[in-house]
């Protein structure tokens, strides 16, 4: 390969991967369409996660609910949608919080955070390949309870949420 240039090497269903030269170095990049996650707290004062089964971490996380952006979906409609399908959860005032990368040392996959307050319960509807539990968290017992958390999404996500000045205007 020719200084900066690249070619797929494997093309799949979420993810491609690419053969990427940067001046004398190579290096395999995934290719992600990018995503978005969630802190979602109700009028009640509750936080809701879903633990869910990851098949890369062989066990079960408490995450904040998250998704993959479409084809031409923005990242607010998008962060609307899988709040929704996962957790049953509309309404509320929405803020874009962030946006960063998950794993730049070998990904291209740019996460879109959001905070979505006094959202209202309504039914879920989650993807046929999805199984996941509701768990809600006092928004009180949140600094207590980081340690349960393992996902760096949502660790960036609930400590953002917890040192939150007030953050960026509404969507």
């Amino acid at each position: 390969m020719k200084p900066d240039e690249s070619r797929v090497v494997y093309d799949g269903k979420l993810v491609d991967v690419t053969l990427e030269r940067w001046g004398k170095y190579e290096r395999e990049i995934v290719e992600h369409p990018g995503a978005v996650a969630v802190v979602a707290v109700d009028r009640d004062g509750m936080l809701t996660l879903v633990r869910q089964r990851r098949e890369a971490a062989r066990k079960e996380l408490l995450e904040l609910p998250a998704g993959t952006l479409e084809d031409g979906e923005s990242p607010l409609d998008c962060a609307r949608r899988e709040l929704e399908e996962e957790t049953g959860l509309t309404g509320g005032s929405w803020r874009e919080r962030a946006v960063f990368y998950t794993t730049p040392g070998f990904c291209r996959e740019l996460m879109h955070l959001f905070f979505a307050e006094g959202v209202e319960p309504g039914p879920s509807r989650p993807e046929d390949d999805e199984q996941l539990e509701l768990v809600r968290w006092p928004k009180a017992d949140l600094e207590s309870r980081l340690r349960e958390i393992e996902d760096a999404k949502t660790l960036v996500g609930l400590l953002t949420f917890l040192h939150d000045p007030g953050g960026p205007a509404p969507c």
